[in-house]
């Protein structure tokens, strides 16, 4: 996408949408730099946060990034993200801004992944998970009926017997591609989901919570679930009619 194209569609987007609205102040701030003229890493550089955290990173321009240094390995050694004028990019430097502890977790054992087996093609198990998680991860805090029966991927006890639950579920969107995806949202857009055991009051209180979730061995295990997100109450409203949820491209049980 050219440079107009992404700037474009960061001007259109609704901020107040469920799955921005966590980020709606943050995301304001960089429409505004945006859209007199600054490029992605300067405007995420700037703008503020509620609570300055000192954990933020700097963020530079792509080109800083070496072509012999792997990404993960120059963020770990420079404290700084190498951010392209687009909105994967922007996102991701929106999400090291609100979730500095989990993001530099997931960078450190990255990079100590890389450290110790190299960059080549073939990830490995840990790798591969923090990729999905960093990229289409999702934090939903629920109660245990709506857990299990969504991990039962039993769709119509989750979404239309249970429904009156979803009123005390919190859900964050984490990963920054599948933002992305959600500024142009589809019934099929399914997240990753990690079950958030903690209360989900603050972001830094999630953050943090999420950080000391997050090690070579939990990610190893894939603690995800797949969550169709506009199946979510409240996230579209299509969804309000029953017959929403047949359609088993979508919602689709479990293999037998």
């Amino acid at each position: 996408m050219n440079v107009a194209g992404w700037r474009n569609q960061l001007a259109g987007l609704d901020p107040r949408q469920p799955w921005f609205a966590p980020y709606a102040e943050t995301l304001e701030a960089l429409r505004h730099a945006i859209a007199k003229g600054a490029d992605a890493a300067t405007a995420l550089s700037a703008c503020s946060l509620p609570q300055r955290d000192s954990r933020v990173p700097g963020f530079v321009p792509a080109g800083d990034l070496p072509s012999s240094e792997a990404y993960e390995s120059f963020v770990a050694r420079t404290g700084a993200i190498p951010t392209r004028d687009n909105l994967h990019d922007l996102f991701n430097g929106l999400i090291w801004r609100q979730f500095p502890q989990a993001k530099g977790r997931l960078n450190q054992l990255q990079a100590a992944q890389i450290a110790a087996q190299g960059a080549g093609v073939a990830r490995g198990p840990v790798r591969d998970a923090i990729t999905v998680f960093d990229e289409n991860g999702a934090l939903l805090d629920a109660p245990a009926a709506l857990w299990d029966a969504l991990l039962a991927r039993d769709w119509p006890r989750a979404f239309v017997e249970l429904r009156p639950l979803w009123a005390r579920a919190k859900v964050r969107v984490f990963g920054h591609a599948l933002l992305e995806k959600l500024v142009r949202p589809r019934k099929e857009i399914t997240a990753h989901v990690w079950r958030a055991q903690c209360a989900m009051r603050s972001t830094a209180e999630v953050d943090g919570w999420l950080a000391n979730q997050l090690t070579a061995d939990s990610l190893a295990g894939k603690p995800f679930m797949p969550l169709p997100l506009l199946g979510i109450p409240g996230w579209c409203g299509e969804n309000q009619h029953i017959s929403f949820y047949d359609d088993p491209k979508v919602f689709r049980r479990p293999a037998a």
